[in-house]
């Protein structure tokens, strides 16, 4: 719309130059300038319609676009704040699952505390000191050979009216060996606390209290003619079991002069489970010998066998042999009578002829 207005006024300015050009009148010149003027208010109407209008539109184009791009910020703004608020309910369901694990963990952990204080309390008595070891020596026992095996016996009174821990059946030349259980606790504690400024007079007797313990079980648990001729001292915490092995030589020593085997939990399994293997292979060659007996019994059975398969396909030879005989013979015969029988039909028939 703008060129045709420039148009319009350039026309204007070349009609009134060639108006005066050529001396037309005024009258002339007013008519054409009134003609000119209504034509030109006109366009300018419908230019301002025509703006109006193309602006209208563009306005309305940009609304549209502009409520295309507001709509589509909007659903990704509604989008991201979704998956936002998807994650940190995830995160906060995460959160009161972890919170409720170490809730749990906490109660396990107050749980133990009251075990431990209730394992020592148990650990500072003597005697409950004691039943905790044979306690431990059962389930170790009975993890090995199984519940109710007839390879060891809890609580076995001897002849001489002591009663073992425990004794293992071994087969011979082993024999029956006695387990006893020792938990030297307060010395070794003693012993090993840094803090404690009387050390040495503390392993002095820890060695002086092991050596009493080994000559007990060597006394009244190893009776010749009964027991094996030795026995096992069982110390239930490997601590105090890796302490004398890695320290205490002498008391090893002292221990294998009076045929007594010192045990912690993880060696006493692996010597019954050693022990359990033996007793297997004894089992196991038991029946190899019940077994090489009766293949002896059947290598009897299989030379009479032979001996009277022998005897009989000799027999089923010569009644082959005779019946071969007799086939011959038959066979013989046949042909005589075939024969005479031959030379008849043809003497009938030289008669007739």
């Amino acid at each position: 719309m703008e060129y045709i207005i420039i148009g319009l006024l350039v026309i204007i300015l070349i009609v009134s130059v060639i108006a005066l050009t050529k001396n037309v009148n005024e009258s002339n010149i007013t008519e054409r300038l009134g003609k000119l003027e209504t034509e030109m208010v006109k366009e300018m109407g419908t230019f301002k319609s025509d703006l109006s209008k193309s602006l209208n539109d563009d306005f309305e184009r940009l609304n549209n676009k502009i409520d295309e791009r507001l709509n589509l910020i909007n659903d990704k703004v509604n989008e991201r704040l979704d998956q936002n608020f998807e994650k940190t309910n995830k995160t906060f369901i995460s959160v009161l699952e972890r919170l409720s694990k170490i809730d749990e963990a906490q109660k396990k952990i107050d749980s133990l505390s009251n075990d431990i204080v209730s394992l020592q309390s148990v650990l500072t008595d003597k005697k409950t000191r004691g039943i905790f070891g044979e306690v431990n020596l059962k389930h170790i026992l009975s993890n090995v050979f199984g519940e109710g095996s007839n390879i060891y016996k809890l609580q076995y009174t001897l002849s001489n009216g002591t009663i073992a821990d425990s004794v293992l059946f071994a087969p011979e030349p082993l024999g029956m060996v006695a387990i006893d259980s020792k938990f030297p606790l307060e010395d070794y504690q003693a012993m090993v606390d840094k803090n404690n400024q009387n050390r040495s007079l503390a392993e002095r007797k820890f060695k002086s209290d092991m050596k009493k313990h080994i000559d007990a079980i060597a006394s009244k648990y190893i009776i010749p003619g009964e027991t094996s001729d030795q026995a096992i001292l069982f110390l239930p915490a490997e601590a105090i079991f890796a302490e004398v092995n890695a320290y205490h030589q002498d008391i090893i020593d002292y221990a294998y002069s009076k045929r007594v085997w010192i045990c912690g939990p993880t060696t006493l399994v692996s010597t019954l489970t050693t022990l359990q293997i033996i007793i297997k292979n004894i089992e196991r060659d038991k029946y190899t010998k019940v077994i090489h007996k009766e293949l002896k019994l059947l290598d009897v059975e299989f030379k009479r066998y032979k001996e009277r398969w022998d005897k009989l396909y000799r027999s089923i030879e010569t009644v082959s042999k005779d019946v071969k005989d007799i086939y011959t013979t038959t066979d013989k015969i046949t042909k005589r009578f075939n024969s005479i029988n031959q030379v008849e039909v043809d003497k009938i028939e030289h008669e007739e002829d």
